[in-house]
């Protein structure tokens, strides 16, 4: 396999993995949307929208490297039971952060355009999850931080 068939290789998977984090996040904005009280009700549309239209956008991405879209699953399981609002905060903070891991992988993996749009979806995310925690840390995305690798949330079931 030539070196320009490895890389579209690894782009094209760093691509169906933030794409599957795309379909998670909007599965859980809309646990979020569910719970949240009405003073963050319009944060959490605002994250909903922005992460159809990521995901949308990774779908054309995945198509346009010759791959066929992965599909997102019918539920996902949450990292813990989101009951009110205050736990809808935390799982929307919790969203951005995985998000921000998957994408800081497509930053690694993709060149060019494809690489700028992951970075302004890295930054974008990172930003979320700061306006949801209230904390932030010097480098957004990176696995080593939290000490996992790299994952969607919520998980497929």
């Amino acid at each position: 396999m030539s070196e320009r068939n490895r890389t579209e290789e690894a782009e094209l998977k760093a691509l169906q993995a933030a794409l599957g984090a795309e379909h998670a996040a909007v599965y859980g904005y809309g646990v979020v949307g569910g719970r949240i009280g009405e003073a963050r009700r319009a944060d959490a549309r605002s994250a909903y929208d922005a992460h159809r239209a990521r995901r949308d956008e990774l779908t054309r991405a995945v198509r346009d490297l010759g791959g066929t879209p992965e599909a997102a699953s019918a539920a996902y399981v949450l990292p813990f039971p989101v009951t009110d609002s205050a736990t809808a905060v935390r799982f929307a903070a919790e969203l951005e952060e995985r998000v921000a891991a998957v994408y800081s992988d497509l930053v690694r993996a993709a060149t060019g355009d494809r690489r700028r749009s992951a970075a302004g979806a890295l930054r974008e995310a990172a930003v979320r999850a700061v306006r949801w925690s209230g904390e932030s840390v010097a480098f957004p995305g990176l696995a080593e931080r939290a000490g996992t690798p790299s994952a969607t949330a919520p998980s497929p079931t």
